[in-house]
């Protein structure tokens, strides 16, 4: 006869004693590893360590955990190294299914084990060497956010690796058409900081070898610490994972490119069966006014980042990622759902590591959450937020139209009443006193303090891509139209001042077939094509040329939202609501003192009348961008391009 030793039990979850060791997980050397699991109402705890990660094989030991101040702990003497290893816990008299340890840093096949490794023997030849690029500051920053697997995995791309975390690492790949592919293409381009879609363990995707061939977007956690294995080569080994995830930030880093990591700590992928609540049942999540899961990110559940264990484990494990992998930023999934003092508290101790990390996010939900608003990290709580940027869907809707509308146009595709939108953009969602707050579309106060925490973009892996959106508004458009109204997007994007951020393929006006929402589809849908890179070779060229000119001359980066006052200003215009002119003096180690930038979503030219006196060089016009000058020296008028661009220079 057994019974069940006598436990702490605890009438809330905010009576949960704080666990502060700093060694929760596994730590490992040849002559023995420890375990520790804080799960403080468990009634008993116990280790199984497996050979390999089969899925039906049986432990080859269990072993009883003792319990110290709320946290399960063994130490196993022998070397362990590749073995696999579980937790399990007791509760009302009952085991629950085991699960893998939530700080494992290594997991086999479809994240079911975790796995004891070595990291320092995942580290690749000249890892202690590898450095970030240089970032003098972050209104520098150029964002392209790309799928790992969309990246590589089409013919086209010519790579060794389709759709493997070793594809990011090959230099020379070339398109059919014997155009750069990969991190080559990257290079041409100019971007400065590589946004993956996630690239953490995630539980959509079957890793086995002879699993049919899946995609999902990756937006459904289940190891956080842990490189996803359908993009390592051989998904049963953690350590492969480990040290193919740290090549490509190595050849990242070698290339001039910083590494973003697009984590999703608001939610996790199951709920019930998750290994968060199977070793800490309820603990991690909110619950409603019913007792259930509440769920602001619309997945399921909704994790409860206000909880000190839930705090602790989202700020050591991006300061992980930061250290270990070297990752050089963060853009968090439904940010609006986590507590401003989370973020906060990681921001401040990410960049102790290093100032010039960047943390960027959605300001919003999916749904609504038991934490009130004012706590909450959402976009108009930015000011509330430590060097904390936040995508600015104000601009992204004033230039094409509503994501929630497919069929409504914007600025740049023929609406009207998008002026102040679109000028609520150039300046960085900061104050300005030109700007009539109440004429914008979202938000009637600027909510970006200093001009880095507001992401400009006009499209992303959500919704429709640009291409496909103008084709759903403007369908009736020829191709050549729409691809001037696509230009004249990704101009205002990358001309404006803030952070500007890229879709994958947007430079090459990339398609999804009208897919909107392609989160499982499959490769035929969502790789990249790279025969469009010839095809769209006018557009490739033009937003190539825009980034060598948004990083030449810092009128279009200035780094605070003062500078903005000072050196931005719009001109007054005669025509209607499809006309933005403005207007950069004197910036401080600029060569070009004077600019004068011009967005005509007209279908028709424009006439422009120039400041009086004055002769400018005109720069861009139409699909043209030329630094050292285009045609003669307007003075007194000059016609812009239709559905264009302008920029004239003194």
């Amino acid at each position: 006869m057994s019974c069940t030793p006598e436990r702490p039990t605890y009438s809330s979850f905010d009576e949960y004693p704080r666990y502060e060791g700093g060694d929760l997980g596994m730590i490992y050397s040849p002559a023995s590893t420890s375990f520790k699991l804080w799960s403080p109402a468990a009634q008993e705890a116990r280790l199984l360590l497996y050979a390999t990660d089969v899925a039906d094989e049986n432990p080859f030991a269990i072993i009883p955990m003792e319990e110290i101040d709320g946290a399960w702990t063994h130490v196993y003497s022998g070397d362990l190294e590749g073995k696999y290893y579980s937790f399990q816990i007791m509760q009302d008299g009952a085991w629950l299914e085991e699960a893998p340890d939530l700080y494992a840093r290594a997991v086999g096949t479809n994240g079911e084990r975790a796995q004891v490794i070595d990291l320092a023997a995942t580290d690749p030849e000249g890892w202690e060497t590898d450095r970030r690029p240089e970032l003098a500051a972050p209104t520098d920053i150029i964002l392209y956010e790309l799928h790992m697997r969309d990246a590589t995995v089409h013919a086209s791309a010519g790579s060794r690796y389709p759709g493997k975390f070793l594809g990011l690492t090959e230099r020379g790949t070339r398109s059919p058409d014997g155009l750069a592919t990969g991190i080559d293409h990257l290079v041409e381009l100019g971007v400065t900081h590589l946004h993956l879609l996630p690239v953490f363990d995630y539980a959509s995707v079957d890793e086995r070898p002879d699993a049919p061939s899946a995609f999902n977007w990756g937006y459904d956690p289940l190891n956080y610490n842990v490189p996803e294995g359908s993009y390592a080569t051989d998904p049963s080994d953690g350590r492969v994972r480990v040290r193919e995830f740290k090549q490509m930030v190595q050849a990242l880093h070698q290339a001039g490119i910083r590494v973003v990591m697009d984590v999703v700590y608001n939610h996790t992928g199951p709920t019930d069966d998750s290994p968060f609540n199977l070793l800490v049942p309820g603990y991690y999540y909110r619950q409603n006014e019913e007792g259930g899961w509440s769920d602001a990110s619309g997945c399921g559940n909704e994790t409860a980042s206000e909880r000190p264990m839930v705090r602790d484990y989202i700020i050591e494990s991006v300061k992980y990622w930061a250290r270990e992998f070297h990752v050089d930023g963060f853009r968090f999934d439904l940010m609006g759902i986590h507590d401003i003092e989370t973020m906060n508290r990681l921001s401040a101790e990410l960049h102790e590591i290093d100032p010039s990390i960047f943390v960027y996010g959605e300001g919003w939900t999916a749904g609504g959450s038991p934490l009130p608003d004012d706590q909450r990290a959402l976009k108009a709580n930015t000011p509330l937020l430590d060097r904390i940027a936040a995508f600015s869907d104000d601009l992204r809707d004033g230039l094409k139209g509503s994501v929630f509308n497919h069929e409504e146009s914007g600025f740049v595709s023929g609406s009207e009443g998008r002026i102040a939108s679109i000028q609520f953009g150039v300046v960085a969602a900061g104050q300005h006193p030109q700007i009539d707050y109440e004429a914008v579309n979202y938000s009637n106060a600027p909510w970006a303090p200093e001009p880095y925490q507001c992401i400009n973009y006009v499209s992303c892996h959500d919704n429709h891509t640009l291409w496909d959106r103008l084709q759903n508004s403007n369908p009736e458009d020829s191709e050549e139209e729409r691809a001037k109204m696509a230009r004249l997007a990704l101009a205002v994007v990358l001309t404006s001042q803030g952070v500007p951020f890229l879709h994958a393929g947007s430079e090459m006006l990339r398609t999804k077939g009208g897919e909107e929402n392609s989160y499982q589809s499959p490769d035929s849908v969502n790789a990249i094509d790279w025969t469009r890179k010839a095809q769209q070779a006018t557009t490739v060229s033009y937003v190539s040329a825009l980034i060598a000119l948004r990083k030449a001359h810092p009128a279009f980066r200035l780094p605070s939202n003062a500078a903005i006052q000072e050196h931005l200003s719009f001109l007054p215009t005669t025509g209607g609501d499809d006309l933005v002119v403005f207007r950069l003096q004197g910036v401080a180690g600029d060569d070009w003192q004077d600019i004068l930038v011009a967005y005509n979503a007209s279908v028709s030219p424009q006439s422009l009348a120039l400041p009086a006196g004055d002769s400018y060089d005109l720069i861009a016009s139409g699909e043209q961008i030329n630094v050292n000058g285009i045609g003669d020296q307007p003075t007194g008028s000059i016609q812009l391009a239709a559905r264009a661009m302008t920029i004239l220079k003194r």
